[in-house]
């Protein structure tokens, strides 16, 4: 699922914020970070928790007050996990979701990339072709494009096509 869920965060923030400044790096470790950790401890999880995204949203917003720059670039990293909880499904397993509002079992779900089997294949598909559009769209294959966005990880329109699209 990691194709499905770098794919739908980065289109959801592009089309949500609209941001050039926009870190997207950020962005990608959030929406793949509660799949990595909670693979490690056997299922979904802490991290499969919406109160671990509301702890790293509350962290980022108290730990960057006065330095806005620094604000933006981390902004990405709790945005990347609530939209992972969103598009993953793991909001379907109530008892993990709201852990530990429902209680301190050790009784952990098993992770959504594992309860959807085949459906993954598609999934992944459906994630590579919006990588790729975003790709397309911002003009990746351009070194000096995709050296900035390794360099600042934003994702920008080249000129040409901000100006076709005010027309």
């Amino acid at each position: 699922m990691i194709l499905w869920s770098v794919g739908t965060a980065v289109v959801t923030i592009w089309f949500v914020f609209g941001d050039p400044r926009f870190d997207y790096r950020w962005l990608v470790l959030g929406s793949l970070a509660p799949l990595a950790i909670d693979m490690w401890t056997g299922g979904a999880w802490v991290m499969h928790s919406v109160i671990m995204s509301v702890v790293l949203m509350t962290a980022v917003m108290l730990g960057t007050i006065g330095r806005r720059a620094v604000r933006r670039s981390l902004l990405g990293l709790p945005l990347g996990t609530f939209l992972y909880l969103v598009f993953s499904g793991a909001w379907a397993d109530q008892n993990v979701f709201w852990w530990p509002f429902s209680g301190w079992a050790s009784d952990w779900g098993s992770l959504p990339i594992m309860e959807r089997g085949w459906w993954n294949l598609p999934l992944e598909v459906a994630g590579a072709a919006m990588l790729l559009w975003i790709a397309r769209t911002t003009k990746l294959s351009v070194r000096s494009q995709r050296l900035e966005f390794w360099r600042t990880g934003q994702l920008r329109l080249p000129v040409s096509v901000n100006e076709d699209s005010r027309c």
